[in-house]
């Protein structure tokens, strides 16, 4: 393991298209850095703040951010690759459009987050904090939503097949136009207590 870059502050740095391979950075903080482009490979950060940090068009390959804060970040056009997130929140972030290929995304704070149009393809977000937040259009794609709090999602035109919806209230969501499976259609009719019968 390398050694860990460990409680230290950094302001505007130009860290445009620059590449982060295996370092170790815990309990640091970023505030006004340019990561525009930039890239991580097998990075990790652990329990960081990221503040008005310009992610856009950044590439994050196998890297994990657990336990981070991201405030007024922009991740337009950023991708995560087989990433960790756990236990990270995003507050007034742009997150759009966003990629998150794989990786694990479990108890991820999202709450009110405009993620219109962003694509989420095999990822696990059990127990994720999406209440309230804009997915209208986005991609859901075989991801693991178990437990995660869906109240006044917006769901509407999104492609969820393959996704586990056991928490998600139908009543307390905008669905309209989104894509499902017959069984995720099934999953989402009991919940509304209705019988299905063949």
């Amino acid at each position: 393991m390398p050694a860990a870059e460990s409680d230290l502050t950094f302001r505007r740095e130009d860290w445009y298209a620059e590449e982060f391979t295996g370092r170790r950075f815990e309990r640091c903080e970023f505030h006004d850095v340019d990561l525009t482009e930039a890239v991580t490979r097998g990075a990790v950060f652990v329990d960081c703040v990221f503040g008005n940090v310009r992610f856009n068009a950044s590439q994050h390959v196998d890297t994990a951010f657990t336990g981070c804060t991201f405030t007024r970040c922009n991740l337009f056009d950023a991708e995560f690759s087989g990433c960790k997130l756990v236990g990270s929140r995003f507050v007034e972030c742009a997150l759009r459009p966003l990629r998150v290929l794989g990786g694990d995304w479990s108890f991820t704070g999202l709450m009110r987050a405009d993620l219109r149009g962003a694509k989420f393809q095999g990822v696990r977000m059990r127990e994720a904090e999406l209440t309230a937040a804009d997915c209208t259009g986005a991609t859901f794609a075989e991801v693991d939503l178990s437990g995660a709090e869906l109240l006044d999602v917006k769901f509407g035109g999104a492609e969820l097949r393959g996704s586990d919806l056991s928490a998600l209230d139908p009543v307390r969501a905008e669905l309209g136009g989104a894509i499902v499976s017959p069984e995720q259609a099934i999953v989402l009719v009991t919940s509304l207590g209705v019988h299905v019968r063949g």
